[in-house]
Order: C-alpha cells, then sequence, then structure tokens
C-alpha cells in the first residue's frame, strides 16, 4: 500500500470526526486538534460507498500511536511473545492472522458482572475503548472475530471501516445488556475482515437452536475468498451459553453450528467452479464458556469435519490448551479457565504462529479486567497459512 499524509480537511474530515468523535469522547486526555493523519489506500468501492476519499483514511499504527497517548498513565501493557510452528514446511509466504477476543460488554462489566477487585474508573468506556483498539491495532488481524460487542455501531464499525475492514454484526435477541441502565444496546457477536486481503462471497447470521428451539445465543458466519490465492474460507464467531449446568445447552448450541457450517460450505462447493467441500477450510472462533473436558469441546475436536485447537500448539506435546483464557474475580471466588478457541480445517490450513498468554505475574493479583486490559477474557491470536 502506498502512504502519504493528509491535513486535516478534504476526504478526511469524516472519517477522523468519527474517530475523535468515538475515542475522545469524555476521554481525560483529549487528541490534539492540529493532528495530521498518516493515511494510507482503501478499497475504491468501499470508499465510494461510504463517500470518503480512498487516499484519505487513517493509518493503524498512527491510530495505535493516538491510543498510546490516551493512555500514558496506565499500567505497562502485557510484552506477549508469538511462538512459532514448524512442521517442517517452507516458511509461509503471506499468512492470515486471526484474532479471538470476548472483550467484555460494556454494560456487563459496569453492571452485572461485579468484578470486586477491579476498580470502577477501570470499567468506564471512555477509557476502555483506547484499551480494546490498542489490542486490535496491536496485533493487525485480517479476521476480527468479537463476543459481547455493544459498542458496535458507534465505535468499533466506525472506526475499524476506517481502517478498512468490513464487518457484520449478529445481536442477541434477549441481551443481558438491556437489564442494565443505561446501556448501549444489546451485546452480540462481530465477525470483521480487511478488505484489502479478502472479499466477501457470503454472510449469514444464525440464531442457535438446541433440540429445533431457538435459543438467545448468535453467531455470524462468512465465506471469505483470499485475493492473493483465490481460495475461500469459511469463518465463525460465536457465544455460547455460560455458567455451570448448562453444559447439555452448550452441547446442543455447538451441534447446531457445526451442521449449519457443514450446510454452507456445501452449498458453496456446489457453485460451478468452485472446490469440493472438503478443501474449504474452516475457522471457528468463540467463546465457548465450555472447559476442554466438556462435551461440546470432544464434539468440536472429534467432528467429521477435521478441526483442531489452534492454541493447543503453544503446549510442550501439543495436545493440551493453555490452563487459562480468562481470569477473573467475583463475589463468588477466582474463576482462573480456559474458555475461548480457535478452530480450524487441519487438513487444509497450517498453523504457522500463536501469541502466548501473559503469565499470572503479568496479570496480577487483582486479575481481569484492570486498568492495564479492558476485558476479563485475554485475546487469542494466530497466524495461519493455507496448505
Amino acid at each position: 500500500m502506498d502512504t502519504m499524509v493528509c491535513p486535516m480537511g478534504g476526504g478526511a474530515t469524516r472519517l477522523y470526526g468519527t474517530l475523535t468523535q468515538t475515542l475522545s469522547s469524555s476521554s481525560p486526555l483529549p487528541l490534539p486538534p492540529s493532528h495530521q493523519l498518516a493515511v494510507t489506500n482503501l478499497d475504491p468501492a468501499f470508499c465510494q460507498e461510504q463517500k470518503v476519499s480512498p487516499v484519505c483514511a487513517p493509518d493503524p499504527v498512527e491510530l495505535l500511536r493516538q491510543c498510546e497517548e490516551a493512555l500514558r498513565d496506565r499500567q505497562p501493557r502485557f510484552h506477549r511473545k508469538f511462538t512459532h510452528i514448524s512442521d517442517g514446511d517452507s516458511a509461509p509466504s503471506s499468512p492470515i492472522r486471526v484474532m479471538q477476543w470476548n472483550i467484555l460488554a460494556q454494560a456487563l462489566g459496569e453492571g452485572l458482572d461485579n468484578f470486586v477487585q477491579c476498580p470502577p474508573e477501570a470499567l468506564s468506556w471512555s477509557r476502555r475503548k483506547y484499551l480494546i483498539l490498542e489490542e486490535i491495532l496491536t496485533y493487525q488481524p485480517h479476521i476480527l472475530c468479537l463476543q459481547e460487542v455493544d459498542h458496535y455501531y458507534d465505535t468499533l464499525q466506525p472506526v475499524l471501516a476506517g481502517l478498512g475492514y468490513s464487518s457484520n454484526f449478529c445481536p442477541k435477541p434477549w441481551s443481558p445488556c438491556l437489564d442494565v441502565e443505561g446501556n448501549n444496546g444489546p451485546d452480540g457477536c462481530a465477525l470483521f475482515f480487511d478488505q484489502s486481503r479478502f472479499e466477501l462471497q457470503d454472510s449469514v447470521n444464525i440464531r442457535l437452536s438446541a433440540m429445533r428451539i431457538p435459543t438467545n445465543q448468535v453467531a455470524v458466519v462468512m465465506m471469505l475468498r483470499c485475493r492473493s490465492t483465490q481460495r475461500c474460507v469459511c469463518v465463525a464467531v460465536t457465544h455460547l451459553k455460560a455458567r455451570s449446568g448448562w453444559e447439555w445447552l452448550r452441547n446442543a448450541q455447538g451441534s447446531d453450528l457445526l451442521r449449519h457450517l457443514q450446510n454452507l460450505v456445501q452449498k458453496h462447493s456446489s457453485d460451478p467452479g468452485a472446490a469440493p467441500s472438503s478443501d474449504i477450510p474452516l475457522l471457528i472462533c468463540g467463546d465457548f464458556n465450555a472447559i476442554p473436558t466438556e462435551e461440546v469441546y470432544r464434539r468440536f475436536s472429534t467432528s467429521p469435519l477435521g478441526l483442531d485447537s489452534a492454541y493447543k500448539k503453544l503446549s510442550p506435546d501439543g495436545l493440551t490448551e493453555p490452563q487459562y483464557t480468562t481470569w477473573k474475580i467475583r463475589p463468588t471466588g477466582e474463576c482462573c479457565a480456559t474458555l475461548d478457541y480457535i478452530w480450524y480445517s487441519q487438513d487444509t490450513l497450517r498453523v504457522d504462529a500463536v501469541l502466548d498468554m501473559p503469565t499470572e505475574e503479568q496479570i496480577g493479583p487483582n486479575r481481569l479486567p484492570s486498568f492495564g486490559y479492558p476485558s476479563d477474557h485475554l485475546s487469542l491470536v494466530c497466524d495461519f497459512s493455507f496448505k
């Protein structure tokens, strides 16, 4: 991509207005009004649709710097490293970076979730929006799968659209956020993809069922075509039912999602000139609210779709999930568990790198969320390539 510097005004004004409104409103450290944005070229069709100039969009590196400036008083960021996976094949030429993250719904963080060790000031949206965007911009995924999104329309969608992401959002039918006074609407799942890397072939929002009865949990599924290889990949993001006692429901929801994915892949493989369904890779990201011993985990790991969990690659034997993907303290006690996963088709995709987990010492005695980290769940980031 060509990069240039564009003074405020012209095509950048509307996008910059969105950024400063969503990122600076109520902020203790407003961004300098005279600041010039570095910009990158965007997809012309996207720009025409959004009525913005294709050469006046915010540069992610510059936006990351602005986030860091607004968080000058924060605790140090978690220092996380990528573990590169070698399986004897040649090095990937152009890996696909995938991020999975439950970002913690604002209404739940301030209300129902009751994080007893987290100061209320650390949970304010004026702070958390910078931290959330900083995490995304640090890793710049090509595919971004989020749960508990309740600031899609006013923050995440406009800001990330300005950076070249297209997306879809599916709210929960009866979101618990709506029970919180001053809420920002229902939470749900959102799936973003980098338009410079992928073009959209199909997108469906799914309300998951259990024994044919619709439930309150949802999924967003997209069929994406990689612009460089012309290969398709089917991506899903979901958030299964929380809390103990609901294991049977999570298992039923997982089965329903797998059925939908199989049908979608078969539908696209029947198109003239398309690859057979066995050649269309799957990426399924989500907060499953299920530890690895649960039935829904076993259902995914033994599915005829040939799925494996990418984060097992961090373990010495390649067979064990991390010790935790969430670590929080509620009135009922401390919860340290692995609930989040990136599932992939092991016959058609290769895991090239996995972002490691911060240590207990880095997370700190009050656990998550905190002044330094905006969610009770840690982001999962993996690089994949087509086999």
